[in-house]
């Protein structure tokens, strides 16, 4: 079992737990939109949709490998949920997880996504005990690669028209860091 210990401070950010209802809205201002959803799992949602999907969302702790925990990302000034930051654990016997996250467009280009994710990767490496943390990306979209190497993650694999994703072909790109990296980065 993986618990997110939370909330988490940054410098200018608050990681703290998905409230399940009163975070819908905040959450509908992204999970809404066509150019937030186009290049991550899910389709643009209805309130009612982020409502009822946010209690699985909500979940801190991960049990078992396959599963996923997130956290909110807030504004430590304001208290604005800015979008939301997750660990999927991958495997367990090799302390594998991934890495995701995603961030509202009016909140875009402030460095709230690459803030947010070191103190994931900070939380995977330093608390959780995790070895290696890899992020996949759509190698249609340049701003989360430019977060990923700003963390000081690898590029590792190019898959080539990989998967039918959303009516195309999508390319992925895969990152990587591992603890050993990590803590040479870290000091």
């Amino acid at each position: 079992m993986l618990s997110l210990d939370h909330p988490v401070r940054t410098g200018r950010l608050v990681l703290r737990a998905i409230d399940p209802t009163g975070d819908v809205d905040a959450i509908h201002a992204y999970a809404s939109r066509e150019d937030v959803c186009r290049y991550i799992p899910w389709t643009p949602r209805t309130r009612e949709e982020v409502a009822a999907w946010l209690p699985r969302r909500a979940v801190t702790t991960i049990a078992a490998p396959g599963s996923g925990a997130s956290l909110a990302i807030t504004l430590a000034e304001t208290g604005e949920l800015v979008g939301d930051v997750m660990i999927i654990w991958r495997d367990e016997e090799n302390r594998t997880a991934e890495l995701g996250y995603v961030v509202n467009p009016a909140y875009a280009a402030h460095g709230y996504a690459t803030e947010a994710a070191r103190a994931m990767l900070a939380m995977a490496f330093d608390r959780l005990g995790l070895r290696r943390v890899v992020a996949r990306i759509d190698a249609r979209n340049p701003a989360s690669a430019a977060v990923l190497r700003h963390l000081g993650m690898r590029q590792e694999a190019v898959l080539v028209e990989n998967e039918w994703f959303k009516g195309a072909w999508s390319t992925e790109i895969d990152f990587a860091m591992l603890d050993r990296e990590w803590h040479a980065l870290a000091g």
